[in-house]
């Protein structure tokens, strides 16, 4: 039996769980992706982690972005509404980091029946009609983050409000992009806490 991790927080499993897509980011389905889907099922969620990549990961987000775009934008969509409309009837939250994220958002904003959106590390352009009936949606992202500067981010709210979400920003200054991934350089272990808590209490706030 291993130590327990005095940084971490004991989880009180919800009552009514969730039913949760998490998407990986250009990295592929790395450890970080499993271990956050563990920490989800352990508060109660049931948890599916496609692997839009299929078997394929990356070292550096170089190397990423080219698995990315030799894969092509809309074939990594449709692999991901493949993997998540078998469970759309059950109301999907949908959550992903980074690339993933982005490809949360673009499905939870099509699925009417969605529960809620955990976006971390990225973000979406949205469609001028898009609509949804006060859909839960927390962001969390480093500030400042190379890959979401701070005026996209604004505009990103804005349009999110208009479209009918409602939408949490939380910020971690000084943290790297993909700052919840233990084996990467962006890692800063502190924000990753803080945003598992926020997170979690946002899904149980969804669940309820």
């Amino acid at each position: 039996m291993g130590a327990r991790d005095p940084c971490r927080k004991e989880v009180t499993p919800v009552t009514s769980p969730t039913t949760i897509v998490l998407f990986h980011s250009a990295y592929g389905l790395r450890p970080a992706v499993h271990a956050a889907a563990d920490r989800l099922r352990a508060a109660g969620h049931e948890v599916h982690v496609p692997d839009l990549y299929e078997g394929r990961t990356a070292e550096t987000v170089e190397d990423g972005m080219a698995i990315k775009d030799e894969i092509g934008h809309e074939e990594l969509l449709r692999r991901a509404v493949t993997a998540a409309a078998p469970l759309s009837d059950r109301g999907l939250v949908y959550a992903g980091f980074s690339l993933g994220g982005s490809i949360a958002q673009n499905l939870a904003l099509a699925d009417e029946k969605a529960r809620g959106l955990l976006l971390l590390h990225g973000t979406s352009d949205l469609p001028e009609d898009a609509a949804v009936d006060e859909l839960p949606v927390q962001l969390h992202v480093a500030d400042p983050d190379p890959f979401e500067p701070h005026d996209w981010l604004n505009a990103w709210y804005l349009r999110m409000g208009r479209a009918g979400a409602d939408v949490e920003v939380h910020r971690y200054h000084g943290a790297g992009h993909l700052f919840t991934d233990p084996d990467l350089d962006d890692y800063d272990a502190e924000a990753a806490e803080r945003t598992w808590a926020v997170a979690l209490a946002f899904l149980e706030d969804v669940a309820a």
